[in-house]
């Protein structure tokens, strides 16, 4: 945000819009670079129906949960090292390059997971995605942020967000084609290597980030790219506070070049900004969205509703809803601001969260009962642990869907009524199915499954325009231009380590303790997010990073954020001029 100080009101939306209209460059290297985002949602939304067709192929997977949760969160492992490197990375040789060696990993394992015979290849390529698009998600707004104008870079790096909110409801759109086709799950993973191929080609035709030229002493290629990007009367001036900042880190460390990690956490406004960069990233994972859409098909069946394709199709309106949550914080960032848009958002997830909680609940506590008589029905069929109880003992549908192997066929007259407890496999499964009845193994048939999917739909709603989008925006500003690489690196990791923790143990928590108190402890995370919102994160709409500097110096976070800030006014910058002699 180096330059003169741009006020952010509320015609910054419309500023958006006319700039890029004005100057379409800025929309194609937004959108160019954004489509990192595109790769992060899109493998994100995919695995969560893929996962449900896998389950059929592999009887492993199928039977072991531990299984499921490697496939899922391996590419989150991989993310994790693809983000640490990736802020080196971007330091040492670009942005530009580290989104073309991405694509390249990405590409490399969407091929993999395609053609993988067994589990041990797909969990292969699942990790050479997740170092694609680890390095794509800490580096696309970073990208997007050094090469926009600063009164429009909320906007601009809020598209990056509606781009993975995009590739989320892609996945779903992809999931949905292709689950009468053969191979369904391969030609799921499968495509995810056109966009990875899309966005190396054009990045191939993209200059460098301008402002990563500066710093390294290539100054007249950096000119040559803000020229194109700048109106022409605002360039001599960011021109010159680009080249203030860079003189300024040389007087403060004697070298622009090298970066210390020691020095990096002695340095007061960098600790305090990635306290509040990291807070944020980890937040937005142990929030649970990331639960919601690895597993969103899976918790639809959990609510009650059975039916593979139904259950995508559910969660093709969740990651329809998240996308349009995406949309809605284009146009709020620049004008409420980022610290109001996280409070209000996270005041709906706890409410959210609760509504699921209790849903849950009153699902696991009132399903419907396992009958002698109805399950005497399938002979040979009964669930071994069922048939070696008494006959006064009393099973329910949860009970048995807790037995390992075992399904619940429900009553063919009404899904609420008695129903039989089954062994779980292919067969049972057309038996039942054939007798026009529904079959259940992840949840049970509920009156309130409806009211999952309202949780799950406020949820996406509440998060998507805050904690969705505003981490990342924040990370990409609120560093000085020296570390933004390195500190933009860290809280990336941050954000995947948090992931794979979230993603590796939601299935497993929901076996142990159950899914009502695991959306419950989802609940009290966030309480806990909300009030670390309101103490660290600071207000940084409409400030220059010196502005920003200056506020972590002097711990300056606004606590009264609903009280507007007096509206800075822009301070030209006079460009000093040698006389003639």
């Amino acid at each position: 945000m180096e330059g003169g100080i741009h006020p952010a009101d509320a015609s910054a939306f419309r500023d958006c819009f006319s700039l890029a209209w004005k100057n379409p460059y800025i929309l194609r290297l937004a959108f160019s670079a954004g489509i990192g985002g595109l790769l992060f949602g899109y493998d994100t939304g995919v695995i969560s129906g893929a996962l449900l067709y896998i389950r059929d192929d592999f009887e492993s997977v199928d039977k072991k949960t531990v299984l499921q949760e490697s496939i899922v969160s391996m590419a989150v492992a991989g993310a994790i090292i693809g983000a640490a490197i990736g802020g080196w990375l971007n330091d040492r040789y670009g942005r530009r390059f580290a989104l073309l060696f991405a694509d390249f990993l990405f590409f490399i394992g969407a091929v993999l997971m395609a053609a993988a015979p067994n589990p041990s290849v797909l969990i292969m390529g699942r990790i050479f995605v997740g170092f694609g698009v680890g390095m794509a998600s800490m580096t696309s707004p970073l990208y997007i942020s050094e090469a926009s104008p600063a009164k429009i870079r909320g906007a601009l790096v809020s598209t990056n967000g509606f781009l993975i909110t995009g590739g989320q409801f892609l996945s779903y759109l992809i999931n949905l084609a292709f689950t009468k086709a053969p191979g369904t799950w391969r030609w799921m993973l499968g495509v995810a290597g056109v966009p990875a191929l899309l966005q190396f080609v054009l990045m191939l035709a993209l200059p460098e980030s301008p402002r990563w030229l500066y710093r390294k002493g290539r100054e007249a290629e950096a000119i040559a790219i803000l020229k194109k990007i700048y109106p022409a009367e605002d360039v001599e001036a960011e021109i010159e506070a680009l080249k203030d900042s860079v003189e300024k880190e040389v007087e403060e460390t004697g070298s622009s070049q090298k970066i210390e990690m020691v020095q990096l956490m002695k340095t007061k406004t960098v600790r305090r900004g990635l306290i509040a960069g990291v807070g944020l990233q980890v937040f937005q994972q142990f929030v649970g969205i990331n639960t919601v859409m690895y597993y969103s098909p899976t918790i639809v069946q959990l609510a009650g509703i059975a039916s593979n394709q139904t259950a995508l199709l559910l969660s093709l309106v969740t990651a329809g809803l998240n996308a349009l949550g995406s949309i809605v914080s284009i146009y709020f960032i620049d004008r409420t601001g980022r610290k109001k848009l996280l409070v209000i958002s996270l005041i709906g997830v706890i409410l959210s969260l609760g509504l699921l909680s209790a849903v849950f609940n009153e699902t696991t506590s009132h399903s419907p009962p396992v009958s002698v008589a109805e399950t005497s029905n399938f002979g040979n069929f009964t669930c071994h642990a069922f048939g070696s109880v008494t006959p006064s003992a009393h099973w329910d549908c949860m009970k048995c869907l807790k037995v390992s192997h075992c399904g619940f066929c429900a009553s063919s007259v009404d899904k609420l009524l008695p129903g039989a407890c089954l062994i779980a496999n292919n067969t049972v499964k057309d038996t039942c199915h054939n007798d026009g009845r529904l079959w259940y193994t992840r949840g049970c048939p509920s009156k309130l499954g409806w009211l999952a999917l309202v949780g799950l739909a406020l949820y996406i709603i509440f998060f998507s325009p805050g904690m969705g989008t505003v981490p990342w925006i924040v990370n990409s500003e609120i560093y000085p231009l020296r570390y933004r690489g390195v500190c933009g690196g860290i809280a990336a990791t941050a954000n995947w380590i948090s992931n794979l923790i979230v993603a590796q143990s939601f299935l497993s928590l929901t076996e142990a303790i159950g899914t009502s108190w695991t959306f419950f402890g989802f609940g009290v995370i966030s309480v806990v997010a909300l009030l670390f919102v309101i103490i660290f994160v600071p207000e940084t709409k409409g400030l220059p990073i010196e502005d920003v500097e200056k506020m972590l110096e002097e711990r300056a976070f606004q606590l009264k954020f609903w009280v507007k800030r007096p509206e800075v006014v822009k301070k030209p910058i006079v460009v000093k001029k040698t006389s003639d002699v």
